[in-house]
């Protein structure tokens, strides 16, 4: 029965049914037309139950469904918006190194925009470090190039729920022992993004941090907090307004560990699913008096998107892990700060004001005055005092 429904939604709905909300849900849809078609007709010769109580039981699943969706966009908004501000905030940071940079230094401008291009990398890799290949030191069916790989132990961003994290933390308060859990040691391809934008002897470094993007704030902000003043074009001033924007990526670490970290309550969850599944089994016996044998398909449907909907809300209530093409931003910024560099500095290049270099320009100079000063003595004498002040600036404009 499920099959032929199936078919049926394909042929409506195009790729609806296909998507991977839609195949998550199909086998609470699946277990609920099996219970109509096989079990809840007998049962429903002997018992039957009044639609009244489903009928009052759908405010409360509305509100636990309402409010899970509607608290897990908000979570997904609030990541789109905290990775456009980092879009924003790199091309303002660029921006101002380059305008500064006759200040600070070509050598260590190309640094700090390295530095920049890869931090939406090691951030996007810290909550969410699925996405980065490692390979095992002892893994031995991969071959190491000792050249070119880097040595380094995987950064991942805590959860709140975790609870081994939890017992080492009651530990280390209550107990006084700095027990921490062994990482093992993996390495990387050096030549790989993001490891190859950071340069020099840097590198070895920021593998070294626990908390990479943080190590890459760190390191810009002390670029720019020792170069020397150049007065006055280069003051703190213009330092501290660049170590800003380093204040703002930093900030911005903490706002996606607040997302990644914090999931919906474990308890609200669970009893927002069982409440649901509860309601769906015992919903053939209120419908099976009047629908007949339409009740398998009917439920079947509706099983099938109430279930969606609860798993949407499951999927985007950490948008970091797939829901938003961190790959996209990461991109941009990289494209924006160094691939696009030479057409970007050209930006920076005013050319001289054209000045009159003949006589006949000068010419057309002093008609251009004769006419506005002409048009000014037809007005009447009680602008006489603006007149005046208009003759003084022509006649500063053009000697």
């Amino acid at each position: 029965m499920w099959s032929v429904l199936h078919w049926w939604l394909r042929k409506l709905g195009g790729g609806v049914v296909t998507s991977s909300v839609a195949s998550l849900a199909q086998s609470s849809a699946r277990s609920s037309s099996w219970w109509v078609t096989t079990a809840a007709p007998w049962f429903a010769r002997h018992m039957c139950l009044p639609a009244s109580q489903h009928s009052m039981m759908v405010s409360a699943m509305s509100l636990l469904l309402v409010f899970r969706t509607n608290s897990a966009y908000q979570r997904f908004a609030e990541g789109r918006k905290i990775w456009n501000d980092i879009v924003d905030t790199t091309r303002d940071f660029s921006r101002m190194i380059k305008l500064y940079e006759f200040a600070i230094g070509t050598s260590k401008c190309r640094r700090i925009n390295s530095l920049l291009a890869s931090f939406p990398y090691l951030l996007r890799h810290r909550i969410r470090p699925s996405l980065m290949t490692f390979y095992r030191v002892n893994d031995l069916n991969v071959e190491r190039d000792p050249e070119n790989s880097l040595l380094l132990y995987p950064d991942e961003s805590l959860r709140d729920t975790d609870p081994e994290v939890a017992e080492l933390a009651y530990d280390q308060e209550e107990k006084g022992s700095s027990r921490r859990k062994t990482r093992e040691l993996c390495w990387v391809d050096k030549r790989t993004l993001p490891w190859k934008m950071i340069p020099g002897s840097a590198l070895e470094l920021c593998a070294r941090a626990q908390n990479r993007p943080l190590w890459v704030c760190d390191r810009m902000a002390k670029e720019l907090a020792v170069v020397e003043d150049l007065l006055p074009t280069f003051t703190n001033r213009e330092r501290l307004a660049l170590i800003g924007y380093v204040d703002k990526l930093s900030r911005s670490i903490g706002a996606c560990e607040r997302i990644h970290q914090t999931v919906v309550p474990l308890n609200y969850a669970r009893h927002a699913l069982r409440s649901l599944t509860v309601w769906l089994w015992t919903l053939p016996f209120a419908l099976v008096k009047d629908l007949g044998l339409l009740t398998g398909p009917v439920v079947a449907v509706v099983s099938w998107i109430l279930f969606g909907v609860y798993e949407i809300g499951s999927r985007i209530e950490d948008p970091f892990q797939g829901t938003l093409r961190l790959s996209i931003y990461c991109d941009a910024i990289r494209r924006d700060v160094l691939a696009d560099a030479i057409a970007r500095d050209t930006a920076f290049e005013l050319e001289e004001e054209v000045k009159p270099s003949s006589a006949d320009d000068d010419d057309d100079y002093r008609e251009y005055e004769d006419s506005i000063l002409e048009s000014e003595s037809e007005e009447g004498d009680g602008d006489s005092a603006k007149k005046k002040k208009g003759v003084v600036f022509l006649g500063n404009l053009f000697p």
